[in-house]
């Protein structure tokens, strides 16, 4: 599989909706994305496709240095073949030539799979939100990854790279 990754555009919501909807319990709204993707300074949403089918896709909220990712999701058929690791290197290099120094997240505390995955980011709990997702109930915990800028974050992309 040789996945293309570009900066997602309206047009490319026929596709991420689908995904949105079958992977998250709250999805978000078409409205919530157009309104995301309309911002021109301080976001960063991208797309991993596979020839015309979207794989995946990130958002990222960017403050001064820091980071936060706003979305992260992997169409069901694609799951577990590196399209998240992939999205996450693209977006964390995107992000380091715009001045980012720092990420966080929020994710389900039963998403151990996902957990691992940025756990080999070098991300680390630093909290926990309780009843964070209100359709479930769910509490998420709040991960940081500091000093991406650094030599040593540098090799860890390296080491991540397919």
């Amino acid at each position: 599989m040789e996945l293309r990754i570009e900066k997602l555009k309206r047009r490319d919501l026929r596709h991420l909706l689908p995904i949105e909807a079958a992977v998250f319990p709250e999805p978000w709204s078409i409205g919530v994305f157009n309104s995301e993707l309309s911002l021109r300074h301080g976001r960063l949403y991208r797309g991993a496709w596979d020839g015309d089918h979207l794989a995946g896709y990130a958002g990222f909220m960017i403050v001064a240095d820091e980071a936060h990712v706003t979305t992260i999701a992997t169409a069901p058929a694609y799951q577990r073949s590196g399209v998240a690791r992939t999205l996450l290197i693209d977006g964390i290099r995107t992000l380091l030539a715009q001045g980012v120094r720092h990420l966080s997240l929020e994710v389900a505390a039963s998403n151990e799979p996902a957990q691992t995955l940025y756990r080999r980011f070098g991300f680390a709990p630093v909290g926990v939100r309780k009843n964070y997702y209100p359709v479930t109930g769910e509490d998420a915990l709040v991960m940081w990854v500091y000093d991406i800028d650094t030599p040593e974050y540098a090799e860890r992309l390296e080491e991540l790279m397919p």
